[in-house]
């Protein structure tokens, strides 16, 4: 979707030549473009609009170059007319694979466009999706016209490698998309089927719901189940608050005062006197004598 002007320098040119190119629509005159420039093509969409009007999706373009050297200008040669949305080129989609067990899921980008939007030119815009088993092109299956751009390969064999090639088809552009890439992804285990995990769920939401009704409906009788408010027995309570009868535990609680054994133990040491002059004997043997002393063995 952008609007470009290509073209082949002059036979013999000098390396100096420059080019100026202008465009029209079918409504207006011949508008300035690229000035003085020494590159064989001029893009369009990417001149200044704020001095120009912009390229549209739907204009008729007819746009023309003249070459120039010093004060010298050729004639000028004009293009051929173009219809933007029906004459553009469109780029291939960018795709994506992601595999989930036996299933294949394909992931589409429109391609980005200079101007605008690819859904907002080509509103009824579809895909053409061809699949196969990789080494075996000759057997694809395709899938086309479809809108959506997230896909869902289906009845695929477990544990095989899968290729897949997109294009773009409109209603206003005769020719389809450039074809995307080739990308390929391999399938896992076969799951179960789809519709087994929504009754296991729906299985456990229901038991989920009807507990909650008994519990609402029946709330009085399960907390009195839990926590039980009947006393106990009298004559329960007045064995258990009873006080204990045994003589051993009355005769702990109430011990007799201990009673003290003791036997009194003297000792009585002779005087510690010595004479002066004595014998050294005397006075050792006098020494080694103890004081009273009084013990109590209790």
């Amino acid at each position: 979707m952008n609007l470009v002007l290509k073209w082949n320098a002059p036979e013999g040119a000098a390396s100096s030549v420059v080019y100026t190119t202008e465009y029209k629509t079918s409504v207006t005159t011949y508008i300035v473009g690229c000035v003085n420039i020494s590159t064989l093509e001029c893009d369009f969409t990417r001149l200044n609009i704020s001095i120009r009007p912009s390229i549209v999706e739907y204009g008729k373009y007819t746009s023309r170059v003249r070459a120039l050297s010093g004060s010298e200008s050729s004639a000028w040669v004009e293009s051929n007319h173009i219809t933007l949305d029906k004459d553009t080129i469109i780029g291939s989609p960018n795709v994506s694979l992601f595999s989930n067990g036996a299933t294949i899921e394909v992931s589409i980008e429109d391609p980005v466009l200079a101007i605008s939007a690819l859904r907002n030119v080509y509103i009824f815009a579809t895909y053409n999706i061809t699949y196969w088993k990789d080494s075996q092109k000759e057997k694809a299956s395709h899938i086309s016209n479809i809108q959506q751009n997230r896909v869902f390969l289906n009845d695929l064999e477990p544990w095989t490698k899968y290729c897949v090639q997109v294009k773009i088809n409109t209603e206003r552009n005769p020719r389809p998309s450039l074809l995307s890439r080739i990308i390929c992804e391999s399938t896992t285990k076969e799951e179960e089927a789809p519709w087994v995990a929504a009754m296991v769920t729906f299985v456990f939401m229901a038991m989920a719901v009807a507990l909650v009704v008994v519990t609402a409906l029946y709330r009085k009788s399960i907390s009195h189940f839990l926590c039980p408010k009947d006393a106990l027995p009298e004559h329960f309570k007045e064995y258990l608050l009873a006080p204990p009868n045994s003589t051993v535990y009355l005769a702990m609680r109430n011990p007799p005062p201990l009673k003290e054994i003791f036997h009194q133990v003297s000792i009585i040491a002779e005087d510690k006197t010595v004479d002066e002059g004595g014998p050294l004997e005397v006075a050792k043997t006098t020494s080694s004598k103890q004081p009273d002393v009084t013990v109590e063995e209790r």
